[in-house]
């Protein structure tokens, strides 16, 4: 195990160790789920980072915070995709009834069309990739995904509040 080696701190068939494991395993995942984003949606002129911020605001209009805050990005990075995407036309900022100055961005038509595209593009390839999985494996790895994210929001909820017990370590 890679962790055992990086890590040979954690005792061997620990949930520590098997925690790292997983960790290591997501960044991995993760670099391949970028870069197949950025397959899927180079036909409608999107990156990951750009689809990811328009997808955020199909449902509902958000502000560039609570984009960040739900996709886990950094604010400021989030501001610059959408600037960009309401420079081509693909999303609109509007006035927020809730804040004078944090404007709501939503996908304009063209966003929405650009959305479609993609979203029949990511139907195939999700039945490819799923192909030989049941519902419920990745049901169950979506649940503890859901779970250890929930933990690490708790984690940097202390951390804002100066209650990290650590000193702010990982």
């Amino acid at each position: 195990m890679l962790a055992a080696r990086l890590f040979p701190e954690h005792e061997p068939g620990s949930p520590s160790e098997a925690f790292t494991e997983l960790v290591l395993e997501v960044f991995r995942t993760n670099g391949r789920l970028l870069a197949a984003g950025d397959r899927l949606a180079a036909p409608a002129g999107l990156t990951s980072a750009r689809w990811q911020v328009l997808g955020a605001i199909e449902a509902q209009p958000l502000t560039v915070a609570q984009i960040a805050r739900r996709m886990g990005l950094a604010r400021q990075s989030v501001q610059r995709v959408a600037d960009r995407l309401a420079a081509e036309g693909v999303v609109a900022f509007r006035d927020n009834p809730n804040h004078r100055r944090a404007k709501l961005a939503g996908p304009t038509p063209q966003g929405r069309d650009l959305l479609g595209q993609v979203g029949r593009l990511q139907s195939r390839w999700a039945r490819r990739i799923a192909d030989g999985l049941t519902a419920g494996e990745i049901a169950a790895a979506t649940r503890l995904l859901r779970r250890l994210r929930e933990r690490l929001d708790g984690e940097a909820a202390g951390d804002d509040a100066g209650d990290a017990g650590n000193g702010g370590a990982p």
